[in-house]
């Protein structure tokens, strides 16, 4: 994996039917700026993840587990707009917040917490373009991230000294490294 380093991105789609979230985590072809490059992500770069457990989440929080792919709970799929889901709610105190929140339009978007494999991306200059990846959970975001671009502008191309430097960083914010 490069660098290790858990990564995570914010996406705006979602809607509700009944005790059910559906939208997309990702899109695929669309330009994102991630501090200092510019980001894509390619159709098929989930293809590989989508066998495998993803949790989806509150807030990246993993003490609130909203659904799972091995419990069928948590349904992904990539279309040709991107990384489709469909989430069941559970009846928790998270699963209730995240489904009144949705009710009244207040939740922040999606976002999703991955790993790129080796091999699994390329650089032209400042753009970074992903192929592969290693899907580990998705989340539902209530709110804007506090820092919205702390984890993501501290990303290293290479997982040299600056590497290094960023998963400290990482760590001391809390980030999954």
């Amino acid at each position: 994996m490069t660098g290790g380093t858990l990564e995570r991105r914010q996406a705006t789609e979602l809607r509700t039917n009944g005790r059910r979230l559906e939208g997309y985590a990702a899109t695929f072809n669309s330009e994102a700026r991630i501090g200092s490059f510019i980001e894509t992500i390619l159709p098929g770069a989930f293809r590989s993840a989508l066998a495998g457990d993803v949790l989806a989440l509150l807030d990246h929080d993993t003490g609130k587990v909203l659904g799972r792919t091995r419990s069928g709970t948590l349904r992904l799929s990539e279309d040709t707009r991107g990384l489709a889901f469909s989430l069941d709610l559970p009846d928790t105190a998270a699963g209730r917040d995240a489904l009144a929140l949705a009710e009244r339009n207040d939740l922040g978007g999606m976002s999703f917490g991955f790993l790129v494999p080796k091999g699994g991306e390329s650089w032209v200059g400042e753009r970074r373009t992903l192929q592969t990846i290693g899907l580990k959970e998705i989340s539902i975001i209530s709110a804007w991230p506090a820092y919205p671009d702390t984890s993501l502008a501290l990303r290293a191309r290479d997982a040299g000294q600056d590497g290094r430097r960023r998963r400290l960083i990482l760590a001391e914010l809390g980030a999954w490294a």
